[in-house]
């Protein structure tokens, strides 16, 4: 494609409202080789020939190598790089050697587990006998499987629940286990990380019993220390690879912000320009993928971009399709092949697309919003390019704190290093779960529970011996025969599950909502996406757990309202902030949802406010936060600023920005902000905590990163062109006060103060 041409095609239209902010050219990449000794042969060497692979990239040749000798390997590079290379060659190698080894290949999402099978299919091997094992393998399969099989593609969850619980029906596969190859392993961090790193414990655990000492090799998108990821998540040390020798072509990369609008005091809606360059873009035959969010996003855009191509008679019209969760699997293999060959032009989809499955080389790639982390946007970005040839990436902004820090500050994005992905195995909560799932599969010996579990699951036995659920004869074994995993939810750290049921399909099951969020998200009155279709809770049974909902096209969403406590638990840390103080420990966290408000689609206005009577939730977390001294707040308000207006902008702002510094969701993170807290001898403060029961590190993270987050936090809302304050600085989305009060000037004078500015 001509990027340029295009860009410039923009710049001259009529409708253009100087919407591109900067584009970044990155420069064609030539490709990198590299020799393995001794060479690749045999069937494997055939096989590459066969599919026209004659030369290994620098990466990959590199990776082949270290995995021989017998090193744990994580393979760092870029999106389309040929990572998959780097775990098969050596893989396929070992079995065609000995026929009795074994390798688990263990991926993110079914999805891609398909996907790469049908990719070792394609080498052609006789000896090779691979299998997905998961909730769609049919039952009358599954014992072939395990006694037959020497690749087994599986997920987090099926190991969790189908594999190490019944791992005396695998004996034979762990007694032969080889590699572990764990892809996307950038994607477990925060909850589901610290699940996963449990099981991988679990998992090697029952491989030494079995007498084998599988060797691990991960494959992973850009993150900053991967060999620290590798170690928390496996509690090994890898050998990091990330020599990139894969080639590309040029690609211009265009931060886009959506016009202010002076007589509505906001932007243009994110969707609607993201739906006009979609148009564009397939109105003139580049190949497209557009990301989103959300589902419903992804069929509103391609709704209102069909309607668009349909009214300029573009012959594209219907050469573009939605991709997300709620399709059938069939449906969505035919939407990947139809891409893959190029009878689709384009497509808007979730973020199911964004990692592993094989849709070919796109030309233009457009992100509804940034992504959340740099790594996701790479990730993202690099969908777009074919071999060599030139590509786009459009990061189209919301207007919210992270967008707009972003779009005002260009050489940060792109200079900046990628995000920590945090994975903390040892949160009592998980940890606890783990321990008895442990326990089931095969008493825990005493020298197994530090070596193995850490420290702190010594305190942990301990309680759940006390409970009467494990019981110590030689070991720590679990007490009756019922199955521990399957009431373990390992995307979540939340023991009760809330069921969404349909009234109008007879009591039809659609949905399970986490107890975590259910106040929040199902509560009567809240409106609730299902498969792209509106549905309104009708009835919300706290104790029963249940919300019943009824189908309805409605033109708002719904926000809930809420009053918040936190106590401080334990103070367990504390350092200097400028003149103030910073702190990490234990707190408790209360939080009753009030009422709840009805927002217009699109248009953001407000429609009408909702009560609501609901018991309190209490969350056992992790919290950082920031004592203010009374000299500092007494001067503020001496100065005419709104104390309380201040801190709760400064609160919003920091939580906003701070997934810059951690891979964390912003709904993975609260705040609170106080201007006499009573644990803090009456002293303002401002509290970031962990969303999720023990914390997950991510208000460790803040804490340790609090220089470098208050600083960003500061730049974010002084260089935002607002008076008073809006949804690109100091608003939140999330605000269960409808950010009241808010004083944007008090913010950054307080900020300044911290700073030392």
């Amino acid at each position: 494609m001509n990027a340029s041409g295009f860009i410039a095609s923009l710049r001259s239209s009529d409708d253009y409202r100087d919407q591109i902010l900067h584009v970044e050219e990155i420069a064609r990449k030539s490709a990198v080789y590299g020799d393995v000794e001794p060479a690749i042969c045999g069937q494997i060497g055939d096989a590459l020939a066969g599919l026209g692979i004659n030369r290994l990239y620098a990466h990959q040749a590199d990776a082949v190598e270290a995995v021989r000798r017998g090193e744990h390997v994580v393979v760092v590079t870029g999106t389309a790089s040929g990572k998959t290379l780097c775990y098969n060659v050596p893989v396929l190698e070992a079995i065609e050697l000995d026929r009795k080894a074994r390798a688990l290949y263990i991926y993110p999402t079914k999805a891609l587990a398909q996907d790469q099978l049908g990719k070792l299919r394609e080498y052609g091997l006789d000896f090779l006998k691979a299998a997905t094992y998961d909730g769609d393998t049919p039952r009358q399969e599954r014992p072939f499987i395990k006694t037959s099989a020497n690749v087994v593609l599986t997920n987090p969850d099926m190991l969790h629940m189908g594999i190490l619980p019944y791992h005396t029906t695998w004996s034979d596969f762990f007694r032969n286990l080889k590699y572990v190859v764990i892809d996307e392993v950038h994607t477990y961090r925060g909850v589901f990380g610290a699940h996963v790193a449990n099981i991988m414990r679990r998992l090697r655990r029952l491989a030494n019993y079995y007498g084998s000492d599988p060797q691990f090799v991960c494959a992973s998108a850009t993150v900053t220390n991967p060999a620290k990821l590798v170690k928390d998540l496996i509690g090994v040390d890898a050998r990091v690879i990330d020599n990139d020798g894969s080639p590309s072509g040029k690609k211009h990369f265009i931060f886009w912000n959506p016009p202010f609008l002076a007589e509505k005091n906001e932007r243009r809606s994110t969707n609607v320009e993201t739906v006009e360059l979609f148009t564009a873009m397939i109105g003139n035959g580049i190949r497209t993928i557009v990301f989103t969010k959300a589902r419903k996003t992804a069929e509103l855009i391609l709704r209102h971009a069909r309607s668009s191509l349909r009214d300029s008679k573009s012959i594209n019209a219907d050469r573009i399709m939605a991709y997300r969760a709620g399709y059938r699997p069939a449906e969505r293999r035919d939407i990947e092949r139809r891409l893959f060959n190029g009878e689709l032009l384009g497509v808007t989809s979730t973020t199911a697309l964004e990692v592993g499955v094989d849709i070919g080389g796109l030309d233009g790639v457009i992100m509804t919003g940034y992504p959340g982390t740099i790594a996701a946007t790479w990730q993202q970005a690099g969908r777009a390019g074919r071999g060599t040839e030139e590509s786009m990436a459009v990061l189209v902004a919301y207007e919210n704190p992270m967008d707009q820090f972003l779009m005002r500050n260009p050489g940060y994005f792109f200079s900046a290093k990628h995000e920590n992905a945090i994975v903390d195995s040892q949160n009592p909560y998980i940890l606890s779960d783990h321990l008895l799932c442990a326990a089931y599969e095969m008493p825990i010996a005493e020298s197994e529970v530090s070596a193995v579990f850490g420290e702190r699951a010594w305190e942990i036995l301990g309680e759940l011996g006390e409970l009467d659920v494990l019981n110590f004869r030689n070991g720590y074994f679990r007490c009756g025969v019922d199955y521990p995993a399957k009431g373990v939810n390992i995307r979540s750290t939340s023991k009760d599950t809330y069921l969404i049921v349909s009234v109008e399909k007879g009591g039809t099951l659609l949905g399970t909502a986490d107890g975590g969020m259910a106040f929040e998200t199902i509560h009567a009155g809240a409106v609730y996406l299902h498969a792209g279709e509106s549905y309104v809770v009708t009835k919300f049974d706290v104790e029963q757990k249940v919300a019943y909902v009824e189908k309805s096209e409605v033109n708002y969403y719904t926000t809930p309202g809420s009053h918040i406590r936190i106590n401080i638990d334990h103070d367990t840390e504390s350092k200097p902030m400028g003149v103030g103080t910073a702190h990490f420990g234990d707190v408790v966290v209360g939080c009753q949802v009030t009422h709840y408000w009805k927002k217009q689609l699109f248009t953001e206005q407000m429609l009408d406010r909702v009560s609501l009577d609901l018991p309190e939730s209490e969350l056992n977390t992790e919290a950082a936060w920031i004592v203010l001294p009374m000299e500092l707040t007494d001067r503020a308000m001496g100065r005419g600023i709104d104390l309380q207006g201040a801190i709760h902008a400064i609160e919003h702002a920091a939580i906003g920005i701070m997934p810059l510094f951690a891979l964390c969701d912003r709904n993975d993170i609260g705040g609170v902000s106080h201007p006499m807290h009573p644990d803090t001898d009456s002293n303002a403060a401002i509290f970031i905590y962990d969303g999720h029961p023990g914390g997950v590190g991510l208000s460790r993270a803040a804490y340790d990163s609090l220089d470098e987050l208050l600083d960003a936090t500061l730049k974010a809302i002084e260089d935002c062109p607002c008076d008073d304050g809006c949804p690109s600085c100091v608003q939140s989305p999330k605000c269960g006060n409808n950010n009241e009060p808010l004083d944007k000037d008090g913010a950054v004078y307080i900020l300044r103060e911290l700073l030392g500015r």
